[in-house]
């Protein structure tokens, strides 16, 4: 238990300009009956181009005050500089980001944005619909984007008129990554830099099919995040290198370089 209040809420001392924001489901015991419960988890890199697990919280689901206050915590323990938050389009987390960190872009999750697409369409429609909006997610310039937002609309508006309506509302948002360096489009698109972290958890929490209360979750969950969390930092290997991390860092944050990550300084000198 002490192992999990230190690693829960140990200061973040470095700005964190990507977080992740995920839940997974469990159950549990409580009150003599069997609920689901959400897992609320945050991922980063840092502005020395590292990940890290920065926290995980047990709620009653992705309503708003229940991110709202896993966010406030995040702040409350130093958490700052962040400039993307990459998630699904959850109501509920979108309402308290806005609250918590306003002034954030945010970059919903293209691979579940496109899944949202599919599902209203029937399969036999699936791949000619997948073809037109993986044209539009795969633009790698803002202008070239909004044409072909524009070219799906009026190629879908006929016989897909609910498309284009996740078109729409999503045109803002789901190529966000765009204002980003190039370098990291790959990885702060979606939420799947998280799959490999979350499917561990996930084959952890079904073996033990339903804790008995939501310590028992914290615990586990909490333990696990705080492997990864170290793998991360003792394998050295950075997520994004410094120089592609100067360019979302203001000069203020950004973190010095030595001699040893420049080697072209030591040859200078």
């Amino acid at each position: 238990d002490d192992e999990v209040r230190q690693f829960r809420e140990r200061r973040l001392q470095k700005a964190y300009p990507y977080v992740w924001l995920d839940a997974l489901y469990v159950k549990l015991r409580e009150g003599g009956r069997v609920v689901s419960k959400a897992v609320l988890i945050a991922y980063a890199v840092g502005e020395d181009g590292f990940r890290e697990v920065l926290g995980v919280d047990v709620a009653d689901g992705e309503m708003t005050e229940a991110w709202k206050a896993f966010l406030q915590s995040l702040v409350g323990r130093g958490l700052r500089g962040v400039q993307l938050v990459i998630s699904d389009a959850h109501t509920g987390l979108q309402a308290a980001r806005v609250q918590v960190l306003n002034g954030t872009s945010w970059q919903r999750c293209q691979v579940h944005f496109l899944r949202n697409v599919l599902s209203r369409v029937s399969k036999a429609a699936q791949p000619a619909v997948s073809a037109v909006v993986r044209g539009v997610l795969n633009q790698t310039e803002a202008k070239a984007a909004k044409e072909a937002f524009d070219k799906a609309k009026k190629t879908l508006r006929d016989n897909f008129p609910q498309v284009v309506n996740l078109l729409q509302e999503a045109e803002n948002d789901v190529l966000s990554c765009l204002d980003f360096p190039a370098a990291h489009w790959r990885q702060i698109r979606s939420t799947n830099p998280l799959e490999r972290e979350n499917k561990e958890i996930r084959r952890r929490t079904n073996v033990v099919g339903i804790f008995p209360n939501r310590g028992a979750v914290l615990r586990l969950v909490s333990l696990l995040l705080a492997e990864q969390n170290d793998e991360w930092a003792v394998s050295q290997r950075r997520y994004f290198s410094l120089e592609s991390m100067k360019a979302v860092l203001p000069m203020a944050t950004a973190p010095a370089l030595t001699e040893v990550e420049r080697p072209e300084l030591a040859q200078a000198a």
